[in-house]
């Protein structure tokens, strides 16, 4: 059966995804790095401005005290540019010198001297400040800072163009991602199509073109040498299969010839003649298996057919003998449904399936099918409410000579699943077996195209 793939597309999306946050997610770390390197190196020069500032003032207090540092701050004052603050305050809290004649709000003092440290930020107008503040002998308050505006306009300035580069790391991630994903997907889209072309039964179906020399190339070549010795070992079981079938069925048949020469006995030679025609049956059964395995997904002759008629015809058949065990029965038939197929062989298919039915259910059982489309498929589906299978039997179902126990005194060999899967399997056709009560199996053909 051909294996549907609809997360493909998603599949490849989420790889370019995860590949493109990778990518960006590590260039991100990157630029957070270098983002915080550079806010370093921006505090430190302006911890080093203000340090300056300061030992200068302190080289002038240690001349001539609170006359000098008033005149350097009144002159500082005058040709001030907005990135500096200078505050001198008298004993009284009044301005003795500065750029601006109020001490900023919430600023307090700290030690004595003109050590830059303790240095803190200070907010004024919306404005962050590096600023000291102290006290200086004989109660002068003295408060330097500078502006660090510039600081927060070259890391918003970073902000903005990390946040663009993001922006284009993440696009050109994904563009990348998505080819690479595509590459990646594309090389496991050829071996899935031919995993779907070998589940169909085309075990001779192979990868065209030479083999690339990396792991895909390997991956390839190994699948093919698993498929050689599959296709050896099937072809082998089928000659085993066909040899022990074709070498019974002559001596079999020989002895009916023989039994039906004795005289006197017929009691014992019905018996025997019955279980002969019965081991008979089942090495044509066998024969059939091996054949319809023999031909699945080669195409070759198949002819349209009209799966509508011949579903109908064998129903007619079967209806009677249906209703004279006393089962409710029900069809439903679309006309003009048709598939490229063998006619006989799907009126078998469809006959071991409704004999079944007619064997296995008891009076007042229901037995009914279905045949209708559904998407670029006809489904065939056949239910009935009998005893169903054990739900340890469901996975082994189609095997063969697989019988149920409570099936032991019930005449057959296992065969009938195991056949119409093998002619499922030569039209491209899927099983499908539901779960619930009873036994329903749905066979899904591929439509047979307009211009077939």
């Amino acid at each position: 059966m051909t294996l549907a793939r609809p997360m493909a597309a998603r599949v490849t999306l989420r790889l370019a995804a995860l590949m493109a946050l990778a990518v960006t997610l590590l260039s991100l770390g990157a630029m957070a790095l270098q983002y915080r390197l550079v806010e370093a190196r921006l505090m430190a020069a302006q911890r080093a401005a203000l340090a300056a500032d300061l030992a200068g003032f302190g080289a002038l207090y240690d001349q001539r005290r609170i006359i000098a540092l008033r005149q350097a701050i009144e002159y500082r004052a005058t040709a001030a540019t907005g990135e500096e603050m200078l505050v001198l305050l008298d004993r009284q809290g009044a301005a003795l010198a500065g750029t601006r004649v109020a001490w900023p709000a919430g600023v307090v003092t700290e030690g004595e001297g003109f050590a830059v440290e303790p240095a803190g930020i200070i907010l004024d107008g919306g404005s962050r400040w590096l600023a000291v503040a102290r006290d200086l002998p004989g109660g002068f308050p003295l408060l330097v800072a500078r502006s660090l505006r510039p600081v927060d306009e070259t890391l918003a300035a970073m902000r903005r163009g990390m946040l663009g580069l993001f922006a284009a790391l993440l696009l050109a991630g994904g563009g990348v991602g998505w080819l690479a994903a595509r590459s990646v997907m594309r090389r496991i889209g050829r071996l899935n199509d031919l995993a779907d072309r070998v589940a169909e039964g085309a075990l001779d179906a192979r990868l065209p073109g030479a083999r690339s020399g990396d792991e895909f190339g390997l991956l390839e070549t190994h699948v093919h040498a698993m498929l050689d010795r599959i296709q050896n070992l099937n072809r082998a079981t089928h000659r085993l299969s066909d040899t022990i079938a074709h070498e019974l069925r002559t001596p079999l048949n020989r002895m009916l010839q023989k039994l039906s020469r004795i005289e006197g006995q017929e009691e014992v030679t019905a018996g025997l003649k019955a279980e002969m025609r019965q081991a008979i049956r089942m090495f044509d059964s066998l024969l059939d298996i091996s054949r319809a395995e023999a031909d699945a997904g080669t195409g070759g002759g198949l002819v349209p057919v009209d799966l509508s008629a011949v579903v109908a015809e064998v129903w007619d058949l079967y209806e009677p003998l249906a209703e004279d065990k006393g089962l409710a029965t029900g069809a439903r038939v679309a006309p003009g449904l048709r598939v490229l197929g063998d006619r006989n062989l799907i009126a078998q298919l469809l006959s071991n399936l409704l004999d079944n039915a007619v064997k296995y259910c008891a009076a007042g059982d229901r037995l009914e099918l279905d045949l209708s489309t559904a998407g670029d498929r006809h489904v065939l589906r056949v239910a009935d409410s009998g005893p169903g299978l054990p739900e340890e039997m469901r996975a082994e179902a189609f095997d063969r000579f697989t019988r149920a126990e409570r099936d032991r005194g019930t005449p057959g060999h296992g065969l009938g699943l195991a056949l119409v899967r093998a002619i499922a399997a030569r039209h491209g056709a899927r099983l499908v077996l539901p779960e619930g009560p009873g036994f329903t199996l749905e066979i899904h053909w591929p439509r047979l195209q307009q211009s077939d």
